[in-house]
């Protein structure tokens, strides 16, 4: 009953401070009132006293807590049980194109490019309650790795299942991952549509150009952001592969085509943004989100329950109780 007790008039309490004042007050007039009697020796009055007598300050004490339920009353205690729905009026459907060439693999990110591009957008993900999303991934060419859907656990499992693998083509096709993005949100009946293409490098491959493909995704109202992923100047990355299988690593120049990638951005009213290390990219994808909102309707219903009710019936018990005690077993008590 008295969980998540809260009081709607605390400015009540300030009458307790009336308490110690009437006990203040009922101590001093007692003494007042108490007749003395000067006599040689007090032997024969040893054991005298009545326990009546000494049990007379309960009358005291039973109206103080009769008033300290009152005022408690009156501060008016309830307690409140909240309901809440939530529903979403527009969600937004995300496709996500990442770049899984070779050079994703590269050391100037925290383990790599590519692992660290997995975890930002991982958290991306799980933010975003109410939007789909789907995956992307592609080198020289380009395939879908997970179909637009709202189940957050295949997406989730999917992106980290991402990694390099030399299956595919060699090289980075910008505009086959971009118009694979476009194709699979061409058709979708959300109000927004949105693709985040990655990338570390220039376009060299494919037979799609980025600009064609930014051209269908203008068409189609998708908006595009680009990110170029990769530290300024050199970057330790993989650049052979040894007889045992193992990543042969040397410091290369960085070489990402930010013209293009500002084209597509701009192409399809998105954003172009630069992430030199992790923190950086955190905070790209913290401000996609914030430029990205999805329209959200949370309705609370508040029900509460006074408590008052047994205070007041307390205080009336211990008042009829004081009032017999005064006029029945301590009537006479001085």
């Amino acid at each position: 009953m008295w969980n998540n007790i809260t009081f709607e008039n605390p400015e009540f309490f300030w009458l307790l401070l009336v308490i110690p004042l009437a006990v203040a007050w009922y101590i001093w007039k007692r003494n007042r009132q108490t007749a003395e009697i000067r006599l040689p020796g007090l032997q024969g009055f040893e054991g005298v006293t009545s326990l009546r007598a000494r049990l007379r300050p309960l009358l005291m004490f039973l109206r103080m807590l009769v008033l300290a339920l009152i005022i408690t009353a009156m501060a008016r205690p309830r307690s409140v049980d909240v309901t809440t729905s939530v529903s979403s009026t527009s969600g937004i459907d995300i496709v996500m194109a990442i770049d899984v060439s070779a050079s994703m693999l590269a050391r100037d990110f925290t383990p790599n490019r590519l692992e660290a591009t997995k975890e930002v957008a991982s958290e991306f993900i799980r933010g975003r309650l109410t939007d789909r999303f789907g995956l992307v991934v592609y080198a020289g060419e380009s395939f879908t790795q997970t179909p637009i859907t709202s189940d957050k656990n295949i997406v989730l499992g999917a992106l980290d299942a991402i990694e390099y693998s030399n299956i595919l083509e060699g090289g980075t096709a910008i505009g086959m991952g971009l118009a694979t993005s476009v194709n699979r949100l061409k058709d979708s009946k959300a109000e927004s549509k949105v693709i985040i293409l990655l990338t570390d490098g220039v376009n060299n491959a494919g037979f799609i150009d980025p600009k064609i493909a930014s051209e269908l995704a203008a068409q189609y109202d998708i908006k595009t952001y680009t990110i170029g992923v990769g530290s300024n100047g050199m970057a330790l990355s993989p650049v052979a592969i040894l007889p045992n299988g193992q990543f042969q690593y040397r410091n290369v120049p960085v070489e990402i085509d930010e013209e293009l990638l500002q084209q597509i951005a701009q192409a399809t009213k998105g954003r172009y943004f630069r992430a030199t290390d992790n923190t950086k990219l955190e905070e790209i994808y913290e401000e996609i989100d914030q430029l990205e909102t999805t329209e959200i309707e949370e309705t609370r219903f508040y029900n509460y329950q006074e408590h008052y009710r047994p205070l007041v019936l307390l205080a009336g018990v211990l008042l009829i109780l004081e009032m017999l005690l005064r006029f029945t077993v301590f009537r006479n008590v001085v």
